[in-house]
């Protein structure tokens, strides 16, 4: 993670766009909000999904009281106040709302704003950073290479199990015991092939278990709703999985 560190905070201090590519629940937006908060920097964040349109990253008119008023998007807002842009999860995004990003990715920092019929160059300070998961994206949706080509690549993955274990303790408020059970949990998993999960147990997840043990629910019950059936629908998958967590957790 030291080296991931530095390089966030390399491309900071120039103002390089950064791509982060790790599995879902890997700690990709945790990590963004870390570095805004070790830079001092005000973090926009705006979920990609199929529906967004550039006129949602960068603004549109709205009628407020009879009158028809400007509205800045996240990202335009970013620009003028030189924060950090964190879009996650791009790829879910069409490639056409995508492209708005280019100019401010490269050499120039501007976003044009072609319905008020200006362009702004981006406030010192301001970060572009975007997000996607190379492992199960890629195979239904990728970034393009002339947007891909622009940013500085930073790959994350599951954190070792020792440092995952104290993540788990202190996020979901368990014992460092029942921290290290579930960290099992998730790196069994994690290393089953040739399955068809789409995603493996992410750190998330073990600390969504954490809570509800934290509530009082058993360690079983609480691997079984928030990983086993959130991970698959299958019987067939989730009845083995059902198994490895018997073999891996300790008896009760």
């Amino acid at each position: 993670m030291t080296n991931e560190v530095d390089v966030f905070r390399a491309a900071a201090r120039r103002g390089l766009p950064v791509l982060l590519k790790g599995p879902t629940g890997c700690g990709k937006t945790r990590f963004v909000e870390a570095m805004a908060y070790e830079l001092g920097r005000n973090l926009i964040t705006v979920a990609g999904h199929e529906d967004l349109t550039s006129a949602d990253l960068v603004g549109r008119f709205l009628l407020r009281g009879g009158e028809t008023t400007w509205v800045d998007g996240p990202l335009t807002r970013a620009v003028r106040e030189g924060a950090i842009c964190y879009l996650d999860e791009i790829v879910e995004a069409r490639q056409d709302t995508t492209v708005v990003i280019h100019p401010l990715a490269d050499h120039r920092r501007e976003l044009p704003v072609d319905r008020l019929g200006i362009t702004l160059q981006a406030a010192p300070g301001f970060q572009l950073v975007i997000s996607y998961n190379p492992g199960y994206q890629s195979v239904l949706k990728n970034i393009k290479e002339s947007t891909r080509q622009r940013f500085v690549a930073i790959e994350l993955d599951f954190l070792p199990a020792g440092i995952e274990t104290e993540v788990v303790a202190h996020e979901a408020g368990v014992d460092l015991e029942t921290a290290q059970a579930l960290v099992k949990v998730g790196d069994a998993i994690r290393k089953l092939q040739g399955t068809p999960l789409h995603e493996a147990a992410s750190t998330r997840m073990l600390i969504l278990a954490g809570g509800l043990v934290a509530e009082g629910l058993s360690l079983r019950s609480s691997v079984q709703s928030a990983i086993v059936q959130a991970l698959s629908d299958d019987p067939d998958v989730v009845r083995a999985l059902g198994e490895l967590v018997d073999a891996v957790l300790p008896r009760q």
